[in-house]
C-alpha cells in the first residue's frame, strides 16, 4: 500500500516513527527512522521507518552459527534484494527472513513511506557489515 503523505503514513505506522536514525545514518541513502521496541532484552526488536526513497547500504548479518535478520513488513510499501537476486516488492503483512551471512538491502519504494520491524536473530558471532549504497542508477531500474 504506497503512501506518499506523511500524515497519512503515521496514521498506519502503529509502532510509531521514533527518532532520526543519527548513529547508522552513514550507511542510509535518505532519513531513516528508529523505534527501539525492546530495552533491556538480549533480542533486538526496533521498527525502522523509511521516507520514500530511502534506503540501507547492502549489508550482511554475520553469524557463525543462527544469526540473520527478520522483517516484519507494517507500513507503507518498499523492496528488499538479496544479492544476485531480483527485487521483491514488501507490503504490510509480509515477513522476510535473511538468513545469516546473505548480503541484501531493504527500504521504502521511490514513491511510498515505509516501515517495518526488524528482528535481529541471536547467534555464534554475529556482527553486521555495512557494504556499498545501492546506486541510485540501480535503485531507478526498479522504480
Amino acid at each position: 500500500m504506497k503512501i506518499i503523505s506523511q500524515s497519512e503514513f503515521e496514521k498506519h505506522n502503529l509502532f510509531g516513527q521514533g527518532e532520526p536514525n543519527v548513529n547508522y545514518a552513514k550507511y542510509f541513502i535518505g532519513q531513516s527512522y528508529l523505534n527501539l521496541l525492546t530495552a533491556k532484552s538480549p533480542l533486538l526488536v526496533a521498527n525502522v521507518t523509511f521516507e520514500p526513497g530511502c534506503r540501507n547500504n547492502w549489508h550482511i548479518h554475520h553469524a557463525s552459527q543462527g544469526g540473520g535478520q527478520i522483517l516484519l513488513c507494517t507500513a507503507g510499501s518498499g523492496w528488499y534484494q538479496k544479492y544476485g537476486d531480483k527485487p521483491i516488492s514488501l507490503e504490510p503483512g509480509m515477513v522476510i527472513t535473511i538468513p545469516a551471512n546473505v548480503k541484501h538491502w531493504h527500504g521504502a519504494k521511490i514513491d511510498s513511506w515505509f516501515s517495518h520491524i526488524a528482528i535481529e536473530v541471536p547467534g555464534e558471532d554475529t556482527y553486521n557489515e555495512w557494504c556499498e549504497a545501492v546506486s541510485e542508477e540501480d535503485f531507478q531500474k526498479i522504480c
